[in-house]
């Protein structure tokens, strides 16, 4: 795999899901689960399966994401020849950024015909997962496939503005393929998680064609109106899935990592590679009560801390009792502060006596660096 798959990914897809957090960064490097970002699981997937040339196709706001991904040293992608490569948001044709997917693979077809592997793994950066890209790839080569959809089982109806649902035979062959349904609760369905393999040759064919055609849509002017010609084929993928498609998808998957069985799931076996920070451990100092809660390094605690995740870097004062919350990196919490359903953007500051509350579906966010 490791000289016959190039990866792509897309850094700035979602940004509408979950606004508030990608008001000044991609959706790729929202934090998440006190130490990682977005796009650790999706470039961390393809590491593991031995991919070692990842394009990041960026659009705005990537200020952070560059940051955060270096030199790729983190995730072994700091290489002479391939690599971490951030792909432009502009092709050679135009001066505009993209407006669609199929525009940004116009975008990056000439890095894909400068590459010589044999497939090509393209991602967002919405999903949470631990998924083995290597099978899926050996999946693909086994039936034959032009394209292979990664879906997921769900029962709940999918909040994204644009989502795609699967109906694969029992080949695994799609049979159909709808773009935003209604979908009725309680209900299952195949929702497709926006993980897909190709081969380079086919896709830039695809591109290609596309262009002289003028279409504007890969879901709707590619997958759906060639289902019954093209040989596309539904993986399906049955670990634990998270897809961010709001503040409330976001809190609630952040809560879960507070269960013993999906931490083990999401980072048991394969690892997920995020940026190290040299930080010094957590101090808890006397009269400071932990339950449950993902404490990450650098943190001083002197209050209670109950069903939270702390993100590097955070102080919690005196007296403050802080619950059901996602504080993230450098944030401040004063003395005596009542905090529950509350999630910080980096570097908030919350003075001493404030209450403040919102509730699981509605979490009371406060954005980067304010003070309250």
């Amino acid at each position: 795999m490791a000289h016959s798959t190039v990866g792509v990914i897309f850094s700035n897809i979602h940004d509408e899901n979950i606004p508030e957090l990608s008001r000044h960064r991609t959706m790729a490097s929202v934090p998440f689960g006190g130490r990682y970002r977005l796009i650790d699981f999706a470039l961390s997937n393809m590491v593991n399966a031995g991919i070692t040339t990842v394009g990041i196709v960026t659009k705005n706001n990537y200020q952070s994401l560059i940051d955060h991904l270096g030199s790729g040293k983190e995730w072994d992608l700091a290489r002479k020849d391939g690599g971490i490569i951030l792909l432009p948001p502009y092709s050679d044709e135009t001066d505009k950024p993209y407006t669609t997917r199929l525009e940004a693979l116009m975008g990056i077809t000439g890095f894909l015909t400068h590459r010589s592997e044999d497939y090509v793994v393209i991602s967002d950066c919405d999903g949470i997962a631990h998924i083995d890209i290597g099978d899926i790839v050996r999946y693909h080569e086994e039936k034959g496939a032009d394209i292979t959809m990664v879906y997921h089982e769900e029962s709940e109806p999918c909040e994204s503005s644009y989502f795609i649902t699967l109906n694969p035979d029992e080949t695994g062959r799609l049979t159909g393929l709808k773009i935003n349904p209604k979908i009725k609760g309680g209900k299952k369905y195949n929702l497709y998680v926006n993980i897909m393999v190709m081969s380079r040759e086919f896709l830039i064919n695809t591109i290609q064609n596309a262009v002289t055609r003028g279409f504007s849509s890969f879901g709707r002017d590619i997958l759906t109106k060639n289902v019954d010609t093209l040989k596309i084929y539904g993986y399906e993928f049955k670990g634990y899935y998270a897809g961010v498609n709001s503040m409330e998808d976001y809190f609630r998957h952040s809560m879960e990592l507070l269960r013993r069985d999906v931490r083990a799931e999401l980072f048991g076996g394969r690892d997920i590679f995020t940026k190290v920070r040299d930080s010094a451990p957590s101090k808890y100092l006397d009269g400071s009560v932990i339950r449950n809660s993902l404490i990450s390094d650098g943190c001083v605690v002197e209050g209670t801390v109950e069903n939270c995740i702390l993100f590097r870097g955070v102080k919690v004062g005196k007296g403050s009792v802080v619950r059901n919350s996602i504080i993230m990196q450098d944030s401040v919490i004063g003395s005596n502060v009542d905090l529950n359903c509350v999630i910080t953007d980096k570097n908030v500051v919350i003075r001493d006596r404030r209450t403040l509350s919102g509730c699981e579906t509605l979490p009371y966010f406060i954005s980067k660096g304010r003070m309250l």
